[in-house]
């Protein structure tokens, strides 16, 4: 069992031992320096982002071909398009054993559901979603889905049409994400970009205008404009701030910037969340790419302590398998399970209240 320790961090860069001073460290039992939420505490949600777009077609159950995979070679455990090798190899997303596993682990580490990236209606991360969706509420978990991109024409009614859609066909569904008994979406910033503040502006009206239901909308922004505009705000990716910081620099960064983002959203009475990642490396898919170590988890666990001690609403784990851009926590050749038992010791800080 792991258990709570303060250690020395010594990190070996360019021939040079850098003393980065008492670092905590992931445990399961013991004593934190971040004071639990307060009794009575409303739920907090841990939700991580999915990636649905993995296709093998020796799986009989699955999408019937390759997809996203490239140079994959199972005796040397390496795919030449993804930084680390998944514990189960390189597998289909539209299988159901490979769902339900993921679910599995999910549960496990204490995340309430997923944020499944999505490219439109019929894509192939769309044809999953059925089983996704179905899975998940036998396990427990909720979903929603990261609208990456406005297809077709970058207008605001094309915006609207898709998400109406998304809304129409999965939001009823049990294991849809809600808060304040509403469906939640995600939007990336890639199309938030694609039609400006303004254009979302119109976008979100025609939404609302067709979905009277009410629909929550969590942009990927941290700015007041967005604030202002959407129902809450996010990021999706930390890696650019956190890049060339060694671990006591990670904890300065995000002690000093996270309250910063919480506040941003409370101010405008929206939806705050928080970002954490365990590392990221996209350099076998962009070059030159960006790398961000992992520092031995040592570095996520300050994110974690640095998130609590901010007190959003959600914390968000960038990625549950992202495996191209190595920022993932599902179980590697690499790794292990090492990222799912810190997460595990970290949702547990957050969700759970003192007991008095």
């Amino acid at each position: 069992m792991l258990r709570w320790w303060s250690q020395v961090v010594v990190v070996w860069v360019s021939g040079m031992v850098m003393c980065l001073g008492a670092v905590s460290v992931w445990g399961d039992e013991g004593t934190s320096s971040v004071p639990p939420p307060p009794a009575g505490f409303y739920a907090r949600k841990v939700l991580t982002f999915y990636y649905p777009w993995y296709g093998n077609p020796k799986y009989p159950e699955g999408s019937g071909r390759w997809s996203h995979w490239e140079g994959v070679d199972p005796e040397n455990k390496q795919i030449a398009s993804s930084t680390n090798y998944p514990k189960l190899g390189a597998y289909d997303s539209h299988d159901p054993k490979v769902i339900a596993q993921h679910a599995e682990w999910s549960k496990q580490a204490g995340i309430h559901g997923w944020i499944v990236s999505w490219w439109g209606r019929g894509d192939f991360t769309d044809r999953a979603m059925p089983r996704i969706l179905d899975t998940c509420q036998r396990a427990g978990l909720q979903v929603t889905i990261y609208y990456e991109t406005v297809r077709g024409k970058k207008t605001p009614e094309n915006a609207a049409q898709e998400l109406l859609e998304v809304l129409k066909t999965y939001a009823d569904h049990p294991a849809w994400f809600r808060w304040q008994r509403k469906p939640v979406l995600f939007i990336y910033g890639r199309a938030l970009d694609e039609l400006g503040m303004d254009g979302w502006r119109k976008a979100i009206d025609q939404l609302r205008q067709n979905y009277p239901k009410g629909v929550l909308l969590i942009g990927d922004r941290m700015s007041r404009e967005a604030a202002r505009l959407f129902d809450g705000i996010h990021t999706y990716n930390t890696a650019g701030h956190l890049k060339g910081r060694y671990v006591q620099e990670v904890r300065d960064w995000c002690q000093k910037t996270f309250p910063g983002w919480v506040a941003l959203a409370r101010k405008e009475n929206k939806i705050p969340t928080l970002t954490v990642i365990p590392g990221y490396d996209d350099t076998k898919i962009r070059k030159p790419g960006l790398q961000v170590p992992r520092f031995e988890g040592h570095s996520y666990a300050l994110q974690w302590e640095a998130a609590i001690a901010a007190r959003p609403d959600w914390i968000l784990i960038t990625s549950f398998n992202e495996w191209h851009e190595g920022s993932e926590i599902e179980p590697s050749e690499q790794w292990g399970d090492r990222f799912l038992g810190i997460t595990k010791v970290w949702t547990r800080r957050f969700t759970q209240p003192a007991e008095h």
